[in-house]
């Protein structure tokens, strides 16, 4: 049965998008070129639909049992409204944080919450009257963090396919079969409606995809890594490292120019590597391979020692360092690089 309904989510991500993309345009959610995108025509959104649709198609067959799936689907059907809404007429961030805030405090009213971790030396360290917020806060901040790389075509349906698939593998090895279910089958949507959005897109997931998205992305790692030790507990943000890390370092940009947080701007990590050099292909892959690898480092990480992972979160820490210098530093000394990139992707 698990089979069948990723061979459903899969093909009706494939015959759903074309109907969301007519649609899109009769309602006008469409994407506008400015200064900010890198589209040069207008472009349909809402591609979210679709993926969602194929969702719950795969989730209605298969009917994965948790006490907080009635819950997850509920929110979801929240985030949904609230990045379609957005598509379509281009909300508030203040309206699109309380579509957030109600979706998460829904899951958390379903069971899910941060209520302790066990530390690594001894002893355990309870959240009391904190494990709400933190559980809000992380839900709030994955769905964010995805929204926020979604810049150009198929980035962040490849990112939260490539970190779903990933989430499904380490869910699999602790025989979680609802998260590995959910997140097998929301993988199988994404990757379908890739059909249309990677380079070049015919439509774009818009708000209602990356929010969606984000939001499944959080509750399912938080649903598969809560309550265990501190050491698990950085399992999942390993796995996002790309959206994480592109999230931290746009508020630390941000705080620094004096400028809102969830003021745009065009230094993101994609915005980086095409002003390197890279063309709009060359940087999606390039990313793809960086979200593999915190992928296969956070499969690693979950069978390593103490000591080993710890090891391994310092040689991280230290090569995401040297990768922001290095994109940060002028094109001219990457040409070898670059060469060797187009040269692979072509």
């Amino acid at each position: 049965m698990l089979y069948l309904s990723l061979v459903l989510a899969f093909v009706a991500s494939i015959l759903l998008t074309p109907v969301v993309k007519a649609l899109a345009f009769k309602v006008g959610a469409v994407d506008r070129p400015n200064y900010r995108k890198v589209h040069a025509r207008i472009m349909p959104r809402l591609g979210g639909l679709a993926i969602f649709g194929a969702f719950l198609i795969g989730y209605l067959v298969l009917h994965p049992e948790d006490p907080t799936a009635l819950f997850i689907v509920l929110g979801g059907f929240i985030i949904i409204l609230t990045g379609a809404l957005d598509d379509m007429f281009e909300i508030t961030a203040k309206a699109k944080l309380l579509g957030q805030f109600m979706a998460a405090g829904l899951v958390i009213y379903g069971g899910l919450e941060i209520e302790f971790i066990n530390l690594p030396f001894g002893g355990v360290l309870d959240f009391g009257y904190f494990s709400i917020p933190l559980t809000i806060l992380w839900i709030v901040g994955i769905t964010n963090a995805i929204n926020l790389i979604d810049g150009l075509d198929g980035l962040a349906a490849g990112v939260s396919t490539i970190a779903l698939v990933t989430l499904a593998g380490m869910a699999f090895m602790k025989g979680d079969i609802f998260v590995f279910s959910m997140a097998a089958i929301l993988a199988a949507s994404s990757a379908g409606f890739l059909f249309y959005n990677f380079h070049p897109a015919k439509i774009f997931m818009g708000d209602t995809g990356s929010l969606f998205l984000g939001y499944m992305i959080g509750v399912l790692a938080l649903l598969g890594f809560k309550n265990i030790t501190v050491i698990s507990l950085i399992i999942p943000i390993i796995m996002l490292g790309v959206p994480i890390s592109d999230t931290f370092f746009a508020i630390v940009r941000r705080v620094r120019m004096k400028q809102p947080i969830s003021a745009p701007d065009k230094s993101h990590l994609h915005h980086c590597l095409l002003n390197v050099g890279f063309t709009h292909r060359q940087t999606v892959l390039i990313i793809y391979a960086l979200a593999a690898l915190f992928g296969l480092a956070a499969l690693i990480f979950s069978q390593a020692t103490l000591w080993g992972a710890i090891l391994l979160i310092a040689v991280m820490l230290v090569a995401i360092e040297l990768f922001v210098e290095a994109v940060g530093l002028a094109g001219k000394n990457y040409k070898p690089l670059i060469n060797f990139v187009r040269m692979i992707s072509k």
